[in-house]
């Protein structure tokens, strides 16, 4: 089969003919249809810091995945082969504390997709039977292929009761615009989402879910909140962006105990008013992944409600094309970019 593979230490990757993975017991394996990339595989392809102290050469990345049950390893049932399927890309040991306790995404024995084992971005791809969720044979593939970052943006947005609540999304990015989305489905009043691209500004106001598409190298939160008539400030609050001045500006802009869901992860430290957060009484809360399967149930009741994500796909590649698809996502004014394994 064809891969995209971390052939060796650098930046880069090569489209490459591999062995095709077979199930072991308790495995499923699915013949890729979509794959979508995520900021994790651009930092691999660029062979950035953290891509050098984790990654294990030679390593077949991507973890946003949706295909079709191909072949059931021995012991699998409830899975029947055709059946289109996404894939939670972080597994976990089942022995840990957490795991016992129902709390899978705490997990400290986790392992990734397409990081710390082969991955999706490929024509076949073998992981557990539990990490396999069934979807309706209808749904869009390209959709179900960014199951995976949805996720993260519902376990964000949803880490607060958002119902009648003002909203602060920074960063405009795929899974900041699906947490507008989200919060706005779950009856937040205003949702602001800031950025300092244009392109990803303007995709918010396409999308329709925001009240405000805020450009923050022009116009301040400070007047955004007076020109919205809230006289105390966001109730709640997801940083999505991993910028220092996103989280600086928005613990300034929160009420008094206010929420904040931290998502975005910061390239460097991140130092911030801890004063303010002490005296406005303010609760912030570290998000990672998604909480298995609780989010993913609630991904497909809100596609079900009508939740509609597609327009977060900006761009869509044939998989041989995949040169082309990472330097679009890496301009970082698109929306999410999806890759199509049959194109090959």
């Amino acid at each position: 089969m064809k891969a995209l593979v971390k052939s060796a230490p650098g930046p880069g990757l090569d489209l490459l003919e591999v062995p095709t993975p077979e199930p072991a017991t308790g495995e499923v394996r699915i013949r890729v249809l979509r794959t979508g990339i995520c900021g994790t595989d651009l930092h691999i392809d660029s062979w950035d810091p953290w891509a050098q102290a984790t990654i294990h050469t030679p390593q077949v990345i991507g973890h946003e995945i949706a295909g079709l049950v191909d072949a059931l390893g021995p012991g699998v049932e409830g899975l029947t082969l055709g059946e289109l399927v996404s894939v939670e890309g972080h597994i976990v040991c089942g022995r840990c504390r957490n795991c016992r306790a129902g709390r899978r995404q705490l997990c400290p024995n986790t392992v990734g997709v397409g990081v710390n084992r082969d991955g999706g971005f490929a024509e076949f791809v073998v992981v557990p039977a539990t990490n396999v969720w069934q979807q309706p044979a209808d749904l869009d593939p390209d959709v179900a292929a960014i199951f995976d970052p949805f996720g993260n943006a519902v376990h964000s947005a949803l880490a607060f009761p958002v119902l009648g609540e003002d909203v602060l999304v920074t960063g405009a990015g795929p899974i900041g615009l699906m947490a507008a989305a989200v919060v706005r489905h779950a009856g937040a009043r205003n949702v602001v989402i800031t950025d300092v691209s244009r392109p990803r500004l303007e995709l918010a106001e396409r999308m329709g879910h925001v009240t405000r598409a805020v450009d923050v190298a022009t116009e301040s939160l400070t007047a955004v909140v007076a020109g919205l008539g809230m006289r105390e400030g966001f109730d709640v609050a997801l940083e999505m962006s991993g910028a220092p001045a996103a989280l600086q500006s928005m613990i300034t802009a929160m009420a008094h105990g206010g929420r904040i869901a931290l998502l975005g992860l910061p390239t460097g430290e991140l130092p911030f008013d801890w004063v303010r957060v002490v005296t406005s009484m303010l609760t912030i809360r570290g998000i990672y992944g998604r909480e298995m399967y609780e989010t993913w149930y609630a991904m497909s009741v809100l596609i079900q409600a009508g939740l509609d994500i597609s327009e977060v796909i900006t761009h869509r590649y044939a998989a041989a094309d995949f040169r082309a698809a990472f330097t679009a996502a890496q301009s970082g004014h698109t929306g999410k970019v999806v890759l199509d394994w049959t194109q090959l």
